[in-house]
């Protein structure tokens, strides 16, 4: 009763979120407006003009340059391949100014390209991206001119540079080392899927490339989302007959997938740390050994066995056993797709279960040994402490890694990919008899081309995992009893 009346709210511990700390920063503008010298007026119009106003020289040419370099980018409209930076970016996002090209080239043997779409769109994110910069650092020029007017009110020194440096490599050396970081993710990773999240809401595909030689695609809205359900467009037949079923078995492989690798890891750590075993080190070294091969060189070798003419067919044939080869993994059309889906889920504990074994054995190695004399006392017999103690304080401490766990088979590319490559296959649909949706999003964009309908599977599948992600985590023991174990 004492612990939960001492336990601290979340919101609490935690402090502000980042949105309220965004809005906190802009919410007292008009007070720094009416109160801040007249070096900060100014500063909402000339960056570091506040700074130059307090003699803070180095800062305020510092934020004076980034002003300028930003305006530069966006009034001259600097451009890459005829595509510009700029105002004239936001206007080509709508993709409404496009030219076409398609003019035969005779030396070449090639077409002339016209406008490219995809640097249009991308251009236009990277232009908005730079006003959201542009906002942050107009901001943060006047704060820290309103700071200096600050420090001047209560008698104190505005800072020098070499100590605000100073205080960057002391108090917010984290900022320091974050920052790269952020910025590297912002144009490596948040960039680029906003770019491609975009191009489920257009005509992008190979054909739009290929015809004239250009890169002309437009916006279409909603088409391709209401495709999978209602069937229109060049694949639209296809992505409604096949979206559910599967979406279906990407869910029933990842439920398999991910129990089958964990309860097997508890149950094979259990019995290498059972007191008394010999030979304790040579069986973890043993399925240790699977982890240190590349897991696409075990897949494949796997696949190589269990092939039409592989190892295993042949020992069969030759024992008398079958007439003609198995079909495990369903690589031609008239393969068993059931068979297909047991034998990946059966490889895939080849392969998964000896991680978990590895993880649990370092948690069951820190099981309080007084729980299970407590329970010995008590006359618990082996499986239920197993039950009581055991298997709740691995799933405590593993929580987050079972829903990783769960997220990385709904994304298991390599083992459908290259055991079955999707097969068995049916005639007249890329998807085949095991594709999960990310194998099919490969087949939709490289093979077929349309770059536009891969995205939208793409989008489909992230909402599902990010949503099976924050529902489970939220409701787990380990996020909302973090500080504890009962």
């Amino acid at each position: 009763m004492g612990a939960k009346a001492n336990k601290t709210p979340k919101n609490q511990k935690t402090g502000l979120t980042f949105v309220e700390r965004i809005s906190k920063s802009f919410s007292d503008f008009g007070k720094r407006f009416a109160d801040g010298s007249p070096g900060t007026k100014l500063s909402h119009f000339i960056f570091g003009a506040g700074n130059f106003y307090h003699k803070q020289y180095i800062k305020g040419l510092i934020f004076l340059l980034l002003q300028i370099a930003i305006l530069a980018l966006m009034i001259f409209c600097p451009s890459i391949n005829g595509t510009p930076y700029g105002w004239k970016a936001l206007r080509n996002l709508s993709l409404t100014h496009v030219s076409e090209g398609g003019d035969f080239d005779p030396f070449t043997g090639q077409f002339t390209s016209g406008s490219d779409c995809k640097l249009m769109v991308l251009f236009g994110f990277v232009t908005i991206a730079m006003i959201f910069i542009y906002i942050l650092l107009w901001n943060k020029n006047i704060q820290s001119s309103y700071k200096a007017d600050m420090d001047r009110k209560v008698g104190k020194k505005p800072t020098t540079f070499k100590e605000d440096l100073k205080e960057l490599l002391d108090g917010k050396f984290h900022v320091m080392m974050l920052t790269p970081t952020c910025i590297a993710a912002t144009i490596f990773t948040i960039l680029p899927t906003i770019f491609m999240i975009a191009l489920a809401f257009t005509t992008y595909n190979s054909q739009d490339m290929n015809d004239l030689g250009t890169n002309l695609f437009h916006w279409n809205g909603l088409q391709n989302f209401r495709a999978v359900f209602t069937g229109e467009g060049s694949l639209g037949v296809e992505i409604k007959n096949r979206f559910l079923p599967v979406l279906g078995w990407t869910f029933i492989w990842a439920i398999f997938a991910t129990l089958t690798c964990y309860f097997g890891g508890i149950i094979l750590a259990l019995l290498i740390n059972k007191k008394g075993l010999k030979g304790k080190k040579v069986f973890r070294t043993v399925f240790i050994f699977t982890m240190a091969v590349p897991q696409f060189i075990s897949l494949l070798a796997v696949r190589n066995l269990l092939g039409e003419y592989g190892p295993f067919n042949s020992l069969l044939m030759q024992l008398g056993w079958i007439a003609k080869p198995i079909g495990f993994l369903g690589l031609h059309p008239s393969d068993s797709e059931k068979l297909a889906k047991v034998m990946v889920i059966l490889i895939n504990m080849w392969v998964g279960i000896p991680y978990t074994m590895l993880m649990t054995s370092g948690i069951l190695m820190n099981i309080p040994a007084d729980l299970y004399e407590a329970g010995r006392v008590d006359g618990a017999s082996t499986v239920k402490m197993f039950r009581k103690i055991t298997l709740p304080y691995v799933i405590f401490v593993t929580t987050p890694y079972l829903i990783s766990s769960f997220i990385g088979n709904i994304n298991s590319f390599n083992t459908i990919f290259l055991l079955t490559g999707g097969g068995p296959t049916y005639t007249g649909y890329q998807a085949g008899g095991t594709d999960l949706l990310v194998t099919w999003l490969y087949k939709v964009t490289i093979d077929q081309g349309s770059y536009n309908t891969g995205a939208v599977i793409g989008i489909f599948t992230f909402i599902i995992t990010a949503t099976i992600t924050l529902i489970t985590y939220r409701r787990s023991k380990a996020y909302n009893e973090e500080d504890t174990f009962q």
